[in-house]
């Protein structure tokens, strides 16, 4: 008796420390990029860094403000693809479809969830890039390489479906079917009945469901830096080439550690897009709140 109180103890110990090392992660994370921060943070302003587009390092010019516009231009432009797709595919496969499509795309989900992202960026190159160049720029008036915001964004998309569908699913398979049944008894008709009732029961979930999505865009590195074009620039259409924070971070740290001030600079872009992605998160919890009330 006293032995099993005794791993009961422990088990639920070892649970609670679990738990509290990924309740302090995040903070963890914030603190060691302040740290490293601090020497750029010395030598020049914060809102300054952020609102400065000049960035030469060996000049000790530092302004992040090119990377921010386009981390955020990639970022909705993948949204907007993305987002009313998925939303449309998860309404289609558990409202209409039969039952064995929706056994169809799972595995078919996974497939695309599990592709490493330098494939993506592979596929960007030969296919998405060319595709810029050739046909969507001259309808522009524009020759360009095709290396773009447009053509980060479509890849961004693409990598982003299976996270923001999977989720979508589960959301309206979660509904309770009395719900469909009572407002369609009640005359509705189908389109209705999802737009008055499953759409909203499950507000919170396509909320979440689309913050994940815009948080792993943000995020997203070696796919994007592939075919974006990295030029440090405040691109002035989607047709020009960007340079979003990832990127920075993964195409010059390693050989820029012998820089003091060029290091501080980088940990402090990775600061920026951490405290990006954290105050979304945020706004998102907050519209889930606000939701969960009405």
């Amino acid at each position: 008796m006293i032995g099993r109180q005794l791993i009961d103890k422990l088990s639920s110990g070892w649970m609670l420390v679990c738990t509290s090392l990924l309740l302090l992660l995040p903070l963890a994370i914030g603190t060691g990029l302040l740290a490293k921060s601090i020497p750029v943070l010395e030598h020049q302003s914060f809102f300054s860094l952020l609102s400065s587009a000049q960035w030469s390092p060996m000049e000790e010019k530092f302004g992040f403000y090119p990377f921010i516009i386009s981390s955020v231009m990639v970022t909705v432009l993948s949204f907007a693809m993305a987002g009313p797709i998925c939303l449309l595919a998860a309404i289609y496969l558990t409202q209409y479809a039969r039952p064995v499509l929706l056994r169809i795309m799972h595995p078919v989900i996974d497939i695309l969830a599990g592709i490493p992202s330098v494939v993506y960026g592979v596929w960007g190159i030969l296919v998405i890039v060319p595709l810029v160049a050739d046909y969507i720029a001259p309808l522009a008036g524009s020759q360009l390489t095709g290396y773009s915001i447009l053509a980060g964004g479509i890849v961004l998309a693409v990598m982003c479906i299976p996270y923001m569908l999977n989720l979508l699913i589960e959301v309206f398979r979660n509904i309770p079917r009395e719900l469909n049944e009572a407002s369609l008894s009640l005359g509705a008709t189908r389109w209705e009945t999802i737009k008055f009732v499953l759409v909203r029961k499950g507000m919170t979930g396509i909320i979440s469901a689309f913050g994940l999505g815009i948080s792993k865009a943000l995020g997203e590195t070696i796919a994007v830096l592939m075919v974006v074009g990295n030029v440090v620039q405040v691109p002035g259409n989607l047709l020009e080439a960007g340079y979003p924070l990832p990127a920075l971070i993964a195409n010059n740290y390693g050989e820029m550690m012998s820089i003091p001030l060029y290091d501080s600079a980088l940990m402090l872009s990775a600061l920026v897009l951490f405290l990006i992605i954290f105050l979304f998160n945020s706004l998102s919890r907050y519209l889930i709140y606000k939701t969960e009330l009405t």
